[in-house]
Formats: structure tokens, C-alpha cells, sequence
């Protein structure tokens, strides 16, 4: 079992920034990657970026270059900086794990970008 805490979010307004994290716990040792997802309201989840435990990264197009994902290994913790927000960056972020067998999902965490 691996559970998931992901903090960070909040309200900010347009052309702000965040730093999302996600602390893993339980059996780490079989995580293969972990990444950011987001569900807008009346929207289905989506990717937003990915890391595996050997650093290699994939983002969604529609965040590249505004949004960057990182691994703290010593922490055990992954990031999301997300950089010139907008309002359709609006909505809950979740951190999944990735084991060979199963993908474990955190509670998330809101995220509010005003204009």
C-alpha cells in the first residue's frame, strides 16, 4: 500500500505562481513513477506531467514550459511548480503513484486561480 499527501494548493491570482508537493508513504520502494493529474469542475482528469524514479519527465502540451515537475529523492517527494497561472488552471490536483500492479491516488488538492 502506498498513500499519498499532496499540499501546496490554494488561491492565487492570475499570473501567480504555486509549488504543489506530494509526500508518498507506506511501500515507496515499489513506485515506478508518480505525476500530477487534474479534474476541472465538470471535467474529466487529466495528465498534467509525469516523473519516473530514474528523473525522466512528460508533460502535457498544454503546460509545457509553464509547469515543471521534480523529485526531492532524499525527501521522498515530488513537485509541481506551476508558473503564470490562469484561471483555466482551475482544479483539484491529485498525485498518483505507479507500482507494477497498481496506481494509487492521494485526496488532492484545490487549486483557485482568479482573475
Amino acid at each position: 500500500q502506498v498513500q499519498l499527501v499532496e499540499s501546496g494548493g490554494g488561491l492565487v491570482q492570475a499570473g501567480g505562481s504555486l509549488r504543489l508537493s506530494c509526500a508518498p508513504s507506506g511501500s515507496i520502494f515499489s513506485i515506478n513513477a508518480m505525476g500530477w493529474y487534474r479534474q476541472a469542475p465538470g471535467k474529466q482528469r487529466e495528465l498534467v506531467a509525469m516523473i519516473t524514479t530514474g528523473g525522466s519527465t512528460n508533460y502535457a502540451d498544454s503546460v509545457k514550459g509553464r509547469f515543471t515537475v521534480s523529485r526531492d529523492n532524499a525527501k521522498n517527494t515530488v513537485y509541481l511548480q506551476m508558473n503564470s497561472l490562469k484561471p483555466e488552471h482551475t482544479a483539484v490536483y491529485y498525485c498518483p503513484a505507479f507500482n507494477s500492479w497498481y496506481t494509487y491516488w492521494g485526496q488532492g488538492t484545490p487549486v483557485t486561480v482568479s482573475s
